[in-house]
């Protein structure tokens, strides 16, 4: 499973997060709103875990590790 709580409540992505994916995180952010997200082990974000995180707007850790979104969205985020 590319995302985890890991044990100081931070909320990792690592990997790829495919489109199924999606629904984990939200499962996670919806339980603890206030959790950061580390995603700088991430190597793809689909668009569907992209679009949870721009919606829901988690406090993020470090730099997106999926190039595409690091060079277009880092911005925005």
């Amino acid at each position: 499973m590319s995302v985890v709580r890991n044990a100081a409540g931070t909320i990792v992505l690592s990997g790829a997060c495919p489109v199924d994916e999606a629904e984990a995180l939200l499962r996670l952010l919806q339980e603890t709103p206030q959790a950061a997200l580390d995603w700088t082990q991430s190597s793809h974000l689909h668009s569907a875990v992209l679009q949870l995180i721009l919606a829901t707007g988690p406090d993020l850790v470090g730099t997106c590790g999926d190039p595409f979104v690091a060079r277009w969205f880092h911005k925005a985020l």
